[in-house]
């Protein structure tokens, strides 16, 4: 004969967890993957879309529902949405393995792109795809860090894969050459420019045009490019002139 649970115990998986130790207890709240810091960003405003059970637990792989003498004695209170609300604000965020694992495949795809976007064969000075990068940094044992954002690990793998020579590989950046046939209006949106240039190599104005020679991060340059067709309206024009080796001592990202 099988046995009947308890009304109080419900069985949840693959979910987020929001925890807090208030007075002698912990406490849980079951949440869709994502949707607590959307929240808490003021991004998702409906806690239905945030939590899988309107409930607080005291354990939820168990499916303990906390009593309610248990909450009465810890917040002073049983009603339900108030207790939940401070648990989203100030409790910590747990996640699942799946989304755990889910988050460092995407870091670590975040890291590969961000090293081939930034590095180039130095004698040919073209990038090498992501799957040769890839392999490199699995032959050198590069370990991806869940603790450690994308930026800081992509510098560290590029100095590892420099330094290591797996493959012939150098910091890069792309010599481009910006062009307006109006320099009066070059002139108002010529300091935006700059700000997305490493340096610039020639810059020359003339009452009929403004040409400048410049290097910038290959990363950067779709956003040069749509801001030079916004701000010129579609008079100024980029092309890139080939792809430089920074030298070792340029170690920004």
């Amino acid at each position: 004969m099988p046995i009947k649970q308890p009304q109080t115990s419900i069985k949840l998986t693959n979910v987020s967890l929001v925890r807090m130790r208030k007075g002698k207890r912990r406490y849980e709240l079951a949440c869709y993957q994502n949707k607590v810091q959307d929240w808490r960003a003021g991004v998702e405003t409906d806690l239905d879309e945030v939590l899988q059970i309107p409930s607080v637990f005291l354990n939820v792989s168990k499916g303990q529902v906390a009593p309610a003498e248990d909450l009465k004695a810890s917040f002073g209170t049983t009603e339900t949405e108030k207790i939940i609300l401070e648990i989203l604000r100030k409790g910590e965020l747990q996640v699942g393995e799946k989304e755990r694992q889910a988050q460092l495949q995407q870091l670590h795809a975040e890291v590969v792109q961000m090293v081939a976007s930034k590095c180039v064969n130095p004698s040919t000075k073209r990038p090498y795809p992501t799957t040769i990068i890839e392999k490199a940094l699995n032959e050198i044992g590069f370990n991806f860090a869940s603790s450690k954002n994308a930026k800081i690990q992509a510098l560290d793998a590029m100095k590892q894969l420099i330094a290591r020579q797996i493959v012939p590989i150098a910091r890069a950046r792309m010599r481009v050459r910006i062009t307006d046939p109006s320099p009066k209006d070059a002139k108002k949106y010529k300091e935006a420019v700059g700000a997305l240039l490493d340096s610039v190599q020639s810059d020359d104005w003339s009452a009929t045009a403004w040409e400048s020679v410049a290097f910038i991060e290959p990363g950067r340059y779709k956003q040069l490019a749509e801001l030079l067709r916004n701000e010129s309206k579609g008079r100024a024009n980029i092309e890139v002139l080939d792809m430089a080796v920074i030298q070792e001592g340029d170690q920004t990202l």
